[in-house]
């Protein structure tokens, strides 16, 4: 048996001490970080648009309420400068200009435009609309996109949907438009007829390959030949891989303007909700909704449903997604104009090695859906297949048109989902299995668009105004109603500074502080 004793080992104790009480203060000190920036890449955070930011640690509710304008800055582009989506933001990207935090937005003419996130000085900006001008349907109203920018994860390029139906490719050090390798990528041929109306999407998939997804619609009215369809971009080497919504069995194929081929006889099945492809690293997913349109799986047709498939696109075979979610009533949505697509999933934690997501739409209601079995019965095509009992109308009554948040509580680990839209803003928080729901709160008096939360504040825009909640409780704890009119804009958090823009041309950021 050895001696504790001998001296030897005493020295040794002795000179582990000092680590031994160093260590858990240089770990606490990492953790508190604030030093280290990180980028909000595209529509609501993450591939997955959880709205979720948790890398966020200089805003929190205790400081929320000091909250004031760093800057706000009027867009200035071609005709319309408005933003009407959210900005993407990157930090410490070495320029021509030296080194600058960088936040890019779309709008709807189709320019990117770049601003310094710190100061809001435009650095440079890019027109993308065709040598033709566009004009709905052909008539008189210009075409136009609410799509939102998106920045690849390796940080060197900055993607933007342009009214020439093309998604364009740029630099983000200067600004540079890429006319190599097959860009711009072509999205639609008939831009008149099909709105780019979704934000840009990009995925990394478990095999560390990356995907960026475009996808269409039509503009308000569901008049004109469109179809809706998804445009994978293989961002290595260009390649292209279409589904479409309707006519699924013609694959890789972006149809062409009616009296030319290829075409679809059938029309609408539109991808239009805010977060466009929305993408589970857990299962590996891609998943779209869609719209309005005929619903028959023999046919090809796949209207209001919701859609899994392989991050690149495939399904089980040509025709067919994976995996597929359809109500029972779909025949009735169509007929009521009452789009499941209006939003896209929202993914739940996992629960009990299910995965699960909700899922809204124009029909005021959410309800919960297995990603495991989305119908229930084991094979795409099925009509019906929510949980039961999660059919829920939303707690503040109204469509739902934008994408509801999954926040987890880090006190006690449960998760709430958290709706706004038009009619008000609502908490609701699932049961302990995760399938079901309890009581929410509810505020009627704070119509939103699409909520995010960032180190425990929910922040939503609405009005004129933007707001910071406790997500507990539904409290509010800060507002700025000075800003301009919302339509679809969406706010971002970044190292403590948020952004949001509004129909007046503006980019606002605000600062914690007094």
């Amino acid at each position: 048996m050895r001696r504790l004793w001998r001296p030897k080992y005493w020295i040794g104790v002795v000179l582990a001490i000092p680590l031994l009480i160093m260590f858990p203060a240089y770990a606490y000190y990492s953790s508190q970080n604030r030093d280290v920036p990180y980028d909000w890449l595209q529509f609501n955070f993450d591939a997955q648009h959880s709205g979720n930011d948790a890398q966020e640690h200089l805003i929190n509710l205790d400081n929320v309420s000091t909250l004031h304008r760093l800057f706000q800055t009027t867009l200035n582009g071609t005709y319309l400068s408005v933003a009407d989506g959210a900005p993407a933001y990157i930090s410490q990207i070495r320029t021509t200009n030296g080194v600058h935090d960088l936040l890019f937005v779309t709008t709807m003419p189709g320019d990117l435009i770049a601003l310094d996130a710190q100061t809001g000085a435009q650095l440079w900006a890019h027109q993308t609309n065709p040598s033709d001008p566009c004009y709905i349907h052909k008539n008189t109203n210009p075409c136009y996109t609410t799509s939102s920018p998106a920045i690849d994860p390796d940080r060197q390029y900055v993607y933007s949907y342009g009214l020439d139906g093309c998604v364009h490719k740029y630099r983000i050090s200067d600004g540079t438009e890429i006319m190599t390798g097959g860009w711009p990528e072509m999205a639609t041929h008939k831009g008149y007829e099909e709105k780019g109306s979704s934000a840009l999407s990009i995925v990394a998939d478990k095999q560390g390959h990356h995907y960026l997804y475009v996808t269409h619609a039509g503009y308000p009215g569901d008049g004109g030949d469109y179809q809706g369809h998804v445009t994978i971009i293989d961002l290595v080497d260009g390649k292209q891989h279409v589904i479409n919504a309707l006519c699924m069995t013609q694959a890789d194929t972006q149809f062409e303007p009616p009296d030319a081929q290829p075409d679809c006889s059938e029309q609408q099945a539109g991808i239009w909700a805010r977060s466009g492809v929305v993408y589970d690293p857990d299962m590996d997913r891609i998943y779209v909704s869609t719209g309005n349109g005929a619903f028959d799986p023999e046919a090809g047709n796949w209207g209001d449903s919701v859609l899994a498939f392989h991050p690149n696109g495939s399904g089980v075979n040509i025709g067919n997604p994976l995996d597929s979610y359809t109500p029972a009533n779909a025949d009735e949505m169509n007929d009521t104009d009452s789009d499941l697509g209006s939003a896209e999933p929202t993914i739940l934690p996992p629960t009990e090695w299910h995965h699960y997501a909700v899922q809204g739409g124009k029909d005021a209601k959410i309800r919960i859906i297995d990603l495991d079995n989305m119908s229930a019965q084991g094979h795409p095509g099925a009509m019906g297949g929510e949980l039961p009992g999660s059919l829920l109308p939303i707690p503040q009554g109204g469509q739902l048109l934008t994408q509801p948040v999954a926040w987890t509580n880090p006190t006690n680990g449960q998760v709430w989902v958290l709706v706004g839209n038009y009619s008000g803003l609502s908490g609701i928080p699932l049961n302990e299995s995760g399938t079901g729901w309890q009581t929410p709160w509810v505020d009627k008096d704070s119509g939103c668009w699409s909520p995010i939360v960032a180190n425990g504040v929910l922040f939503c825009v609405g009005g004129t105004a933007i707001r910071a909640f406790d997500p507990l409780t539904g409290v509010e704890k800060w507002h700025d109603d000075t800003l301009g009119s919302m339509h679809w804009q969406g706010p971002i958090v970044a190292n403590g500074v948020l952004y949001v823009t509004d129909n007046a041309q503006h980019v606002s950021a605000y600062t914690i502080g007094h």
